[in-house]
C-alpha cells in the first residue's frame, strides 16, 4: 500500500469551501456524464459518526465502459463502474473506491480542511506524515493535462466580480488573505505481485491531476456559488443529481444490445503480465498511457471535497 499526503491551498475560507465543493462536484459530474458514462448517484442521505458527528453519506457509481478494450467486454459487466462511498463530516471527509471484480484494488482518501497555508504537519492528529510523502500542489502554477486546460479556469487570469479576488500571482500562498488548505491523506493499494508499485504510482499520478483540476474549478467558479446558503446548494445538488442520473441511464437504455457473453469464473490467480492483461487491468483500469493506442482520460474519482 502506497500512502501520500497532498496539500492544496485555495484563496477561500473553510466555510466558503463547504458551499464551493458541493457546487463544483455536482456541476463537474453532470458535465462529464453522457454516452453511457459518468457519475450515477445511488444514495445521498444523512449519516452520523461517533467521533465526527452528523454528516452526509453518498454512494456513487462512476461508469467507465469505454475504457475497456473490446475483448474484455466479454468478461465484465456491460457498463463497467467504480463504486465510490463518501462520508462528509465537514470539515473532515472520508472517500473510498472499489471495483467489484478487482478485489485487490482499493483507494481511501481522508481529507481535512483548515484555514492556513498548509503548515500543519499533523493535521489528522495521529502520526505525522513523513516529509518525503508530503506533496504541495499549487493550483496556480502546477501543470495539468492539456485537454483539461480552460482559459476561464486559468487562475493567473481569473478575476472574481463578487469577491474582488484574483488573479493569483507567484508566491500567493505566502501572503494571500483569505487562505485555506485541503489536506488529503491518500492510500491506494493494488496487491498484485510484480505490478503493485508501478500501478500504485500510476494511480497517484492520476489523483494528482484530478486534485489540481477540481480545486482550480472550485476557485474559478466562485461567482456561480458564492453567497448560496447550504440549503440552496443542496437543492442545486439534488437537481444536478437527477439530471446526471438521467443522462447516464438514458444512454445505457438506448445503447446497442450487449453481445452474448460466455460463462466464466471471476476468481483468477494472477502470476504474470499475461494473466493480468487477461483481467483487463493494464488497459481497462490502470494502464500506463504510453502503452495504449487510445489516450485514456483521467478519471475524476474524488467527488466529495477532493
Amino acid at each position: 500500500m502506497l500512502m501520500k499526503e497532498y496539500r492544496i491551498c485555495m484563496p477561500l475560507t473553510v466555510d466558503e469551501y463547504r458551499i464551493g465543493q458541493l457546487y463544483m462536484i455536482s456541476k463537474h459530474s453532470c458535465e462529464q456524464s453522457g454516452g453511457g458514462e459518468g457519475v450515477e448517484v445511488v444514495r445521498n442521505e444523512l449519516d452520523s459518526h461517533p467521533q465526527h458527528g452528523p454528516g452526509q453519506l453518498t454512494e456513487k457509481r462512476i461508469y467507465l465502459s469505454s475504457k475497456l478494450p473490446s475483448w474484455a467486454k466479454a468478461f465484465v459487466p456491460r457498463f463497467f463502474y467504480v463504486t465510490e462511498k463518501a462520508w462528509n463530516f465537514y470539515p473532515f471527509t472520508i472517500t473510498e473506491y472499489s471495483v467489484s471484480f478487482l478485489p485487490k484494488f482499493s483507494i481511501r482518501i481522508e481529507t481535512r480542511f483548515e484555514n492556513n497555508n498548509g503548515d500543519n504537519d499533523n493535521v489528522f492528529g495521529d502520526t505525522p506524515t513523513p516529509a518525503k510523502s508530503v506533496s504541495f500542489l499549487d493550483i496556480l502554477s502546477d501543470p495539468i493535462p492539456e485537454k483539461h486546460y480552460k482559459e476561464s479556469e486559468d487562475l493567473s487570469r481569473w478575476q472574481s466580480s463578487k469577491t474582488g479576488r484574483g488573479p493569483l500571482e507567484e508566491g500567493w500562498r505566502d501572503d494571500h488573505k483569505p487562505i485555506m488548505c485541503s489536506y488529503k491523506r491518500v492510500e491506494c493499494s493494488f496487491e498484485v505481485y510484480g505490478f503493485q508499485t508501478r500501478t500504485e504510482d500510476f494511480i497517484h499520478r492520476n489523483i494528482r491531476d484530478i486534485l489540481l483540476v477540481g480545486h482550480r474549478q472550485a476557485v474559478a467558479w466562485i461567482d456561480e456559488w458564492h453567497g448560496l446558503s447550504l440549503e440552496e446548494v443542496r437543492e442545486y445538488e439534488r437537481a444536478m443529481q437527477e439530471k446526471t442520473n438521467s443522462k447516464v441511464k438514458s444512454s445505457q437504455n438506448t445503447g446497442p444490445p450487449a453481445a452474448t457473453r460466455p460463462a466464466f469464473s471471476r476468481s483468477i490467480s494472477v502470476t504474470d503480465e499475461r494473466s493480468l492483461k487477461k483481467m483487463g487491468v493494464t488497459t481497462a483500469a490502470m494502464s500506463d498511457p504510453s502503452a495504449s493506442s487510445v489516450s485514456p482520460s483521467p478519471i475524476r474519482l474524488n467527488s466529495t471535497p477532493e
